[in-house]
């Protein structure tokens, strides 16, 4: 579903990323980790048009997408969430879900954006009540209308950035169980940044490991788990716990 071969981007004389290369398949889950300025963001930002590569290509389903404007990636089928939330705050839940259906799936259709805000809104557990405010929803229920905004612009391809930032551990799990079941039942391939390398961990199909804007390892989670260069840049602590998970201690 997606081919990314030799990408790079320079900020001036710094390079974010290097020279990286990797495949996603259809229905996959593949996990994406590395410390703080491993260039995990701007990854994504350059998969979804945020950014300008400085060399490279993006495929998808077999179109090239690289310099694309965020706008025509999105209406491709390529949809994302942001570590932040950042909902329109005089808006309703349901209208902010609508609204990024409407210009998400290039429609332009206000009843089929209604029902793709209501399918959303269900999926991830949040009122689908047209007068339900975003005032008050916590950490946890604002990374739900974070991901709800996504799936209405109706994805093939879903970038998930850091959905367990600010959640509890209960809350945790729930996120994590969430993605797997978008992909499980809405047949959606996922692209998961996190920093909770042990919950991570638990769902991929895949990881890939960053480290100065370089890939340092990609493979099945024990074998990534395991490996003597992530340990090293997870200075032993996550990735000891993420190495239990993978071999069904955790």
């Amino acid at each position: 579903m997606l081919v990314v071969e030799g990408l790079v981007k320079r900020f001036g004389g710094f390079t974010a990323v290097n020279n990286v290369s990797f495949r996603v398949e259809p229905g996959e889950i593949l996990g994406l980790i590395g410390p703080n300025g491993s260039g995990k963001s701007t990854i994504f930002n350059l998969l979804s048009g945020t950014l300008l590569p400085t060399a490279g290509s993006i495929k998808f389903d077999g179109r090239e997408i690289a310099g694309l404007p965020p706008h025509r990636i999105i209406n491709a089928g390529v949809g994302r969430t942001f570590q932040i939330p950042r909902p329109f705050r005089r808006l309703s839940l349901f209208e902010n879900v609508a609204l990024a259906g409407y210009f998400g799936q290039n429609r332009h259709s206000v009843a089929k954006a209604n029902e793709a805000a209501e399918r959303a809104l269900g999926l991830v557990g949040l009122p689908a009540d047209r007068a339900a405010k975003v005032d008050g929803l916590g950490a946890a229920g604002l990374k739900k209308l974070e991901l709800a905004k996504a799936l209405a612009t109706g994805p093939k391809l879903l970038l998930a950035d850091e959905s367990l930032g600010g959640l509890d551990e209960k809350e945790m799990d729930q996120a994590a169980d969430m993605l797997r079941r978008i992909r499980d039942e809405l047949g959606i391939t996922i692209i998961w940044v996190e920093h909770i390398m042990g919950v991570l961990m638990r769902v991929v199909d895949r990881v890939m490991v960053l480290d100065h804007g370089e890939k340092i390892s990609e493979g099945l989670p024990a074998a990534v788990a395991a490996d003597p260069r992530v340990i090293e840049v997870y200075l032993g602590s996550d990735a000891q716990a993420a190495q239990a998970v993978a071999a069904g201690r955790g």
